[in-house]
């Protein structure tokens, strides 16, 4: 078939009004699933995303409400589809549904993701996905992705319109809370109907030779505006280690990164990553890539459109069969936790380079944890997955936020009126961590802790999280923020590798880290300290700490 002229392009008005509406439509397809999702994870804490790519699968709109680890969950998706199904294979009415990290259908298998090809006058023209996390797979192992979850590669889930009621069958069956799962594939599918119609609504007004050219020149604009941005960095070889725990590991892993500018590119070289490990923190490529533009995005210009054109100036280096660029079947379920670790690699490594944009060290992790069993009085078995937030890092010129999701996660909190109507659980607190952000001329972001009471016998509790042996660094004579830990009630069952069940009345204390503070403590102005005193935020030690500043001790 012959290619179709290209269009006038070069009304920049007419770029950005289209640009604009294709972002409204990914925010339309997330506000849609959300609304019309059943399972608190996504209609409570909005754990999901939404995208459009172009026919190759590049992408030219993301919702940036959503998670940005989802957000490179999709990354891989049309191009699996397209290369598992030929293209006569591809119809109008089509749904593919995939979840494995080997196969392109996300980082973890409790990310489900729904994509389904956009054809104008018989032509495919793009592509609308959405993604939500199912929070299903509560009691697994995580010695490999066999014990994860059911694994689904890029495959139909309706053709031509026509669901495959047998597949559909299969998967559920493989669920803890079918009904659940299937009222939230519906939501997805809905939102997905939603991008459909909208696309076409824009391609009757424009032109299907406009909206593809259009979504050209935004990936080449936004490619220029990332090269701009890099070029301004002064160009070097950068390096830094970090630290990595988690419940599931004994004792700690050091992470190494090199970051290389060199007039408009960046390299970020993970060579010396330590092999994949029997735990479920692997990361796969896509994860790995997501964490990366992350973190470079946060680092040049946020009004930079968020799509594919940000990736051209970027080349990402790491070992193959390593925890952070692993091979199958290697376990993956908690990779967000590691990703966390790798915005702390990039942001450390720059910290010389550019000291104003970045920020100390935040609370490091994706802090889940996951109650599951019956629930004997609502007469069902229930998953409760809750990600808890903790410390942002201090800047150059601002405190750090106390107990909030940071960089690759952005989910909202789960509403303890919520949770305890929804589960056989009671939370007994809630409450910001006094003492837990760095000393600084800007002070650390505080943690949190949540403590939650089980009201059944056989609550099987798993805690995922970071930052337990060591603690996020500070900036310039900044202080450490304080780590993360966790403390059961009396007499209940230890935590072994992040695993323990629960008895009735038995409650877990999760407290998340704090985040590194910015600058000399000697510098903070007395009237934030006084303020932080009388808002309980830190202790009459640390008030009389910043006081007499020589009384401070050298930060870690």
């Amino acid at each position: 078939m012959l290619e179709e002229p290209m269009s006038d392009t070069r009304d920049t008005i007419l770029i950005e009004v289209v640009s604009s509406a294709l972002a409204s439509i990914v925010e339309e397809m997330s506000e849609t699933l959300v609304k019309a999702a059943f399972s608190p994870n996504i209609k409570e804490r909005r754990d999901c995303t939404a995208s459009l790519f172009d026919a190759e699968g590049q992408a030219i709109a993301q919702d940036e409400g959503g998670s940005p680890l989802h957000l490179g969950s999709l990354m891989g998706i049309v191009k699996a589809i397209r290369e598992r199904h030929a293209e006569d294979a591809i119809s109008e009415g089509d749904v593919f549904i995939g979840n494995d990290p080997y196969t392109g259908g996300g980082s973890h298998l409790p990310d489900i993701v729904l994509a389904s090809p956009i054809y104008v006058d018989g032509q495919l023209t793009a592509w609308a996905a959405t993604l939500a996390h199912h929070a299903d797979f509560g009691d697994r192992g995580h010695a490999h992705i066999y014990q994860e979850a059911i694994r689904i590669p890029p495959v139909h889930l309706v053709r031509r319109g026509v669901l495959q009621e047998e597949l559909l069958q299969l998967i559920l069956l493989n669920c803890q809370i079918p009904t659940e799962r299937l009222a939230d594939l519906n939501a997805q599918q809905a939102a997905i109907r939603t991008a459909v119609d909208r696309y076409l609504e824009i391609c009757a007004r424009y032109g299907r030779a406009t909206m593809r050219d259009v979504g050209r020149e935004l990936l080449d604009y936004t490619e220029r505006r990332t090269r701009a941005a890099i070029a301004a960095f002064p160009d070097g070889r950068y390096e830094f280690t970090d630290r990595f725990d988690c419940p599931e590991l004994e004792g700690e892993l050091e992470l190494p990164i090199t970051v290389t500018v060199a007039g408009d590119e960046i390299t970020f070289d993970f060579t010396g990553a330590p092999p994949q490990v029997r735990a479920s923190v692997n990361v796969v490529w896509t994860g790995l890539f997501a964490a990366c533009y992350y973190t470079l995005k946060t680092l040049i210009d946020p009004d930079i459109p968020p799509n594919a054109g940000l990736y051209r100036p970027v080349t990402i280096v790491a070992p193959q069969g390593s925890i952070l660029n692993c091979e199958e079947p290697a376990a993956v379920n908690g990779r967000s936790e590691t990703c966390q670790r790798v915005v702390d690699l990039i942001q450390g490594a720059l910290a010389s380079a550019l000291p104003k944009r970045v920020t100390a060290a935040a609370n490091g992790a994706n802090t889940g944890v996951h109650f599951s069993g019956w629930d004997p009085f609502r007469k069902r078995n229930f998953v409760y997955l809750e990600t808890i937030g903790g410390g942002s890092g201090a800047r150059y010129n601002k405190d750090g936020l106390d107990g909030v999701q940071v960089h690759m996660t952005n989910t909202s909190n789960l509403p303890v009126e919520s949770l305890e109507s929804e589960y056989p659980l009671t939370v007994e607190s809630y409450e910001l961590i006094g003492d837990s952000g760095g000393l600084g001329q800007h002070r650390g972001g505080l943690g949190i802790r949540r403590t939650v009471r089980a009201e059944t016998n056989d609550v099987h509790f798993w805690l995922d999280t970071s930052r337990q042996f060591s603690k996020p660094w500070g900036l310039f004579g900044g202080g450490p923020g304080d780590s993360a830990r966790c403390a059961l009630s009396e007499g209940a069952q230890p935590v072994v590798r992040g695993y323990t069940v629960l008895r009735s009345g038995d409650s877990a204390s999760i407290e998340t880290a704090g985040a590194g503070g910015y600058g000399d403590p000697a510098l903070r102005d007395p009237a934030l300290v006084e303020q932080d005193l009388a808002a309980g935020k830190i202790s009459a030690a640390t008030a009389a700490a910043y006081r007499n500043a020589g009384r401070i001790s050298a930060p870690e």
